[in-house]
């Protein structure tokens, strides 16, 4: 069974590539969101409607370290995404994932434009 450091890494793989349903696949369904300072999402058909929103272009990811500790692991680096009108936005993003018999259960972001 591949590790939860892995399993992001296969899971961050599919968005890059555009593949959200494949990304959705390493999430459980009642997976919860939080965007610290902004909204949390409840359950995978509320993440599945934000994706769709905010990856209208798949985003560029910079993984700079990525920490894994028991259930939980921590990445940290630099996301690219465009905003609604097509302009290109650089952040610097803390993710914390907890991980639940081998999918992520639950995410809680820190970002900040760079």
């Amino acid at each position: 069974m591949a590790n939860n450091k892995t399993i992001l890494e296969q899971a961050n793989a599919a968005v890059t590539a555009g593949d959200n349903e494949g990304f959705l696949q390493y999430c459980t369904d009642d997976t919860q969101w939080t965007f610290v300072g902004d909204q949390t999402l409840h359950g995978k058909e509320a993440v599945r409607q934000y994706m769709a929103k905010a990856y209208i272009e798949p985003p560029q990811f910079m993984v700079e370290q990525l920490i894994a500790e028991g259930d939980f692991v921590t990445a940290i680096g630099k996301i690219s995404m465009k905003d609604e009108a097509g302009t290109m936005i650089h952040y610097d993003y803390c993710d914390v994932w907890r991980f639940r018999d081998g999918k992520m259960a639950e995410l809680k972001a820190f970002v900040i434009e760079a």
